[in-house]
């Protein structure tokens, strides 16, 4: 999707205190061998601090960078991978009765790790269609410290992360353009995120812990063993390519122009292999050194590293990010955006408006 008529005019971020990997590893949460493997450094914990109040402190921080006040707002869209609350009950609300107010429309997305992808086409429809509004305020939190999941072994060389973004998108010029934004399916390979695991009753009603790491490596045990699905996985990688070929394409720009990329909080293997294989570039280029701090983060690792790269001046006037996600489906989403100056809060003291 061509989107160069939207600009980002806030981003925010919540970010508990972290846990290091050699703490896991002493108290057998973790293996060694991992950490030499995959080369993570620590992983924020957020305790009992609940998701939604991370996405609305998260949320706080973006709106006032962004300058726009609740009532210029014609959507929040909630984003999230893992349960919010008590079941039912929906986690937009709690930001928009504590922030945003009641006249704007406010709905949930579970579209997985690229969520906030799918939100940012969502809401470009949603500004397009109705002007009256300027922008849009979207948000991602998740909190995996539940007894259903453990987020040391939950994915496939990855750490599951505690935090809370926030972006505010904008019809009028911000800090930032959002330049293009894409995904494309491979729906054959839906059974990867649930493979031997039965559609009902739902696991999380009988007690089974969420396992996406066995889910995977049985998905593709298959694949090799059984030889039904080697081709998917090649699919997979095409299609990768060709996400973000068509990013850099609506963007009007060559992967050369590319100053950093943002991946999900993974190993580094996921980094080198979008940097270096795919894009020529060196993976020195992407995020990964912040993120091996934090943890794989749901739906946030992007939007995470793009706060934190314009705060810090890691991204200036003319530089370009390329974001780039999977998500259950599967979907993979890519998005560039273009710095076009350095806002206030960056320059500020402690990064605030």
């Amino acid at each position: 999707m061509e989107t160069a008529d939207m600009y980002i005019s806030g981003v925010g971020s919540y970010i508990p205190g972290a846990v290091t990997v050699e703490d896991a590893v002493a108290a057998g949460r973790y293996s060694a061998d991992e950490v030499e493997l995959y080369g993570l450094a620590s992983v924020a914990v957020a305790g009992d601090v609940p998701a939604p109040e991370m996405a609305l402190r998260a949320a706080r921080s973006a709106l006032a960078r962004s300058g726009r006040s609740p009532t210029e707002l014609g959507l929040l869209l909630y984003v999230s991978t893992w349960h919010q609350g008590p079941e039912g009950w929906p986690p937009q609300a709690y930001v928009q009765r504590h922030l945003v107010g009641d006249g704007v429309l406010a709905t949930q997305l579970r579209q997985g790790c690229n969520g906030m992808f799918a939100a940012l086409e969502l809401a470009v429809g949603r500004l397009r269609a109705a002007p009256g509004r300027p922008a849009a305020l979207l948000v991602a939190a998740d909190n995996y410290g539940t007894p259903l999941v453990d987020r040391w072994r939950m994915l496939p060389g990855a750490v599951a992360g505690d935090a809370g973004s926030a972006l505010v998108l904008d019809t009028e010029p911000g800090f930032a353009r959002l330049a293009s934004v894409c995904t494309v399916s491979v729906s054959q390979a839906e059974e990867m995120h649930r493979c031997a695991e039965p559609l009902f009753p739902p696991g999380i009603l009988e007690g089974r812990r969420v396992d996406f790491a066995a889910h995977n490596d049985e998905f593709r045990r298959r694949a090799v063993v059984e030889g039904d699905g080697t081709g998917v996985l090649v699919t997979l990688d095409e299609r990768m390519a060709e996400v973000i070929d068509q990013a850099l394409s609506e963007a009007g720009i060559k992967a050369g122009d590319v100053t950093r990329v943002a991946c999900m909080n993974t190993s580094r293997d996921i980094a080198e292999q979008v940097c270096e294989i795919r894009l020529d570039i060196p993976a020195s280029r992407s995020t990964w050194e912040f993120g091996r701090t934090i943890g794989h983060c749901g739906a946030s690792d992007q939007f995470l590293a793009l706060e934190r790269l314009v705060r810090t001046g890691e991204l200036g006037p003319g530089d370009h990010l390329l974001m780039f996600a999977y998500g259950p489906g599967v979907t993979i989403s890519a998005a560039v955006v273009e710095v076009l100056e350095s806002p206030v809060w960056a320059r500020t003291r402690g990064g605030d408006a």
